[in-house]
C-alpha cells in the first residue's frame, strides 16, 4: 500500500512520540508504583513534593499517552490504512477491529479515569489514590495498545519503503 508522504512523515513522527511517551511511562510508574500506593501516601502530597510531582508525573504522561494515540496516531494511522477517521469511539472500534487495541471500551475507562485523575484528585485523596491504583492497573493495556500502533507504521511504512523499490 503506497502511503501519502505527508503521511508518512507525520506517522514517523508521531510513532517516534508515542514510544517515548511510553517509556516516559513506564519509568514513572515503576517511581511511583515501586510498592503499593495508598490513602496514607497520598495525605502525605502536601508535604512531599517529590512525591507530588511523581503523582502529576504519572497523570499527565498516563493522560498524554492517551491524547497522543487516541487523538493524534490512530486518526492519521487509520487515514493511511484507507479507513476513515471519524469521531474517537469510531476510531477505537476500528482500532479494535484491525487488531491494533485489544478493547475499544477499555480504552474509554481508561480516558474516564485519566479524567478523574486529573480533575478530582484536589479535593478528595481517597478519590486520588484509588485512580491511581486503577491507571497503575491500567499502564500495561495502555502500552500494549500504543506499541501495537507503532508496530503498524513501521509494517506499513516498511512496506511502503518496498513498494517504491
Amino acid at each position: 500500500m503506497k502511503v501519502a508522504p505527508a503521511l508518512v512523515t507525520k506517522l514517523e513522527f508521531l510513532a517516534r512520540v508515542t514510544s517515548k511517551e511510553c517509556q516516559y511511562l513506564l519509568d514513572t510508574d515503576g517511581r511511583l508504583f515501586a510498592t503499593t500506593f495508598t490513602l496514607e501516601q497520598a495525605q502525605r502530597i502536601a508535604l512531599d513534593p517529590i512525591l507530588a510531582e511523581r503523582i502529576d508525573a504519572f497523570v499527565s504522561r498516563f493522560g498524554r499517552l492517551q491524547d497522543t494515540v487516541g487523538d493524534k496516531l490512530l486518526p492519521t494511522l487509520l487515514s493511511a490504512l484507507a479507513e476513515t477517521p471519524g469521531a474517537a469511539i469510531d476510531n477505537l472500534d476500528k482500532a479494535e477491529k484491525l487488531g491494533l487495541l485489544v478493547s475499544a471500551d477499555e480504552w474509554m475507562v481508561m480516558r474516564r479515569l485519566r479524567n478523574q485523575m486529573v480533575h478530582e484528585y484536589i479535593e478528595d485523596l481517597t478519590v486520588l489514590s484509588s485512580a491511581l491504583r486503577s491507571g497503575h492497573a491500567f499502564v500495561p493495556a495502555l502500552v500494549n495498545g500504543a506499541s501495537r500502533c507503532v508496530a503498524e507504521v513501521e509494517r506499513l511504512l516498511g512496506a511502503n519503503t518496498n513498494s517504491k523499490q
